[in-house]
């Protein structure tokens, strides 16, 4: 596995221990996990971006100006997956709860796919 910058959508401080939000767009922060053959280098966490209903390319961007290769999702709408592929930002789909840590570890062992258009959430009530 190369370098690889992955979000996770998190409460709270955004650390390994921090738990998943179940809504991406409204999370508290973004755990930002750097990867290196397939350890973990390095965390930080950036304070998501306040955004209005149907402004769901804000952490698009967000993410893409952190030079974020993948995030880690619940679900989300057509909207933002689209804008994540442009921006050349893979999603992967859990649907377990956990901690940010746990969900990682599980990405690196190769347990979660990559989310397809018919996976997509019709709005904030998944």
């Amino acid at each position: 596995m190369k370098k690889l910058r992955v979000a996770v959508p998190a409460i709270g401080a955004g650390d390994l221990d921090s738990t998943l939000s179940g809504h991406f767009g409204h999370c508290d922060v973004f755990s930002i996990v750097d990867i290196d053959d397939g350890e973990i280098v390095g965390v930080e966490s950036e304070k998501n971006v306040e955004h209005s209903q149907g402004g769901c390319l804000v952490p698009v961007r967000l993410l893409e100006d952190k030079d974020v290769n993948a995030i880690i999702v619940g679900g989300m709408g057509m909207r933002p997956l689209v804008g994540f592929r442009e921006a050349g930002i893979r999603v992967y789909l859990n649907m377990n709860h956990g901690t940010v840590g746990q969900v990682i570890q599980n990405f690196v062992d190769g347990k979660l796919q990559e989310m397809s258009d018919n996976a997509v959430c019709g709005g904030g009530n998944h």
